[in-house]
């Protein structure tokens, strides 16, 4: 069983060992300021900067974040707090069946729905009353965008927020909310005041866990998010992240040189950052144990 377990857990060393020792032709002939913040990628050229597909990750992850984070917390405080026994026993297998559909069918979804929402609607109504504000002011929308990448992420993310801030909220000892209301105070502030700053850590570490999910997602981003290797400036203009990079372009144009190494090197990049998020949840629990 020790074996089992330290093999598992080694898997992800394994990973990171082979990324490296692929990305090293690129990294031994670059920079790595050049690589990670470098804003051309023109592979025949030889050039393989990712900046624009970590700022397009960051910009398609916030968004979905921005999204998702205020609806979940709320779901979960009704699940844990409000409903009743009847309620969450319909609604919680229904939340924990968005988790089970593949990630193809969002993207299909969303390119269907999401992406003539924002072409029809709502890129021509920001175009009208919105210019002013930089990021919602675009010079041309298609629909394809970061907005639409994080609209699909959000809807994904949403079960594992939901599930883990519900536990945490329900795991708070009921003696916290006896002597709140013994005190006089009401639900709402039990809930607000006692329940939610008990569990505040255990909140926050959901939300990174969302957050490491979205980052990895490839295939309903891909559909959606346009695909251009440039920087955003707006959620109306595509995005190129680095998973859909990887996906895109992992097989073809091997002749060139470092090609192969660029993506390798980007699939590095890209694991480092879960990684991060990974642990800085981990973190967070187990201060938040501890205290």
């Amino acid at each position: 069983m020790l074996a089992t377990t330290l093999f598992s857990g080694m898997l992800v060393v394994v990973i990171a060992v082979a990324l490296y020792a692929r990305s090293r032709p690129l990294i031994a002939s670059k920079s790595l300021s050049a690589i990670i913040f470098g804003a051309n990628w023109k592979p025949s050229a030889g050039e393989f900067g990712l900046g624009p597909f970590i700022i397009g990750t960051a910009w398609v992850t916030a968004v979905a974040a921005i999204i998702a984070v205020p609806l979940c917390i709320f779901a979960s405080i009704y699940l844990a707090e409000y409903a009743a026994p009847r309620t969450r026993s319909i609604l919680k297998p229904l939340i924990d069946l968005l988790a089970g559909i593949p990630s193809v069918v969002y993207g299909a979804w969303a390119a269907l729905v999401i992406v003539p929402l924002i072409a029809d609607h709502l890129g021509p109504y920001a175009q009208a009353h919105l210019k002013r504000i930089p990021l919602l002011n675009a010079e041309y929308v298609t629909g394809y965008s970061v907005l639409a990448g994080g609209i699909v992420l959000a809807v994904m993310i949403c079960p594992v927020i939901i599930s883990v801030a519900e536990e945490v909220l329900r795991a708070v000892p009921q003696d916290y909310r006896d002597a709140s209301y013994a005190v006089g105070a009401t639900r709402l502030e039990t809930i607000t005041k006692v329940v939610i700053r008990r569990a505040l850590r255990g909140l926050m570490a959901a939300v990174v866990l969302g957050i490491s999910r979205a980052l990895g997602e490839t295939m309903a981003v891909l559909m959606v998010v346009g695909n251009v290797a440039a920087l955003p400036k707006s959620v109306f203009d595509p995005a190129y992240p680095l998973p859909a990079l990887i996906a895109n372009n992992y097989g073809e144009m091997m002749s060139i040189p470092l090609y192969d190494s660029a993506l390798l090197c980007a699939a590095l990049v890209l694991l480092v950052i879960v990684l991060f998020f990974n642990v800085a949840a981990r973190l967070v629990l187990v201060r938040g144990a501890s205290r």
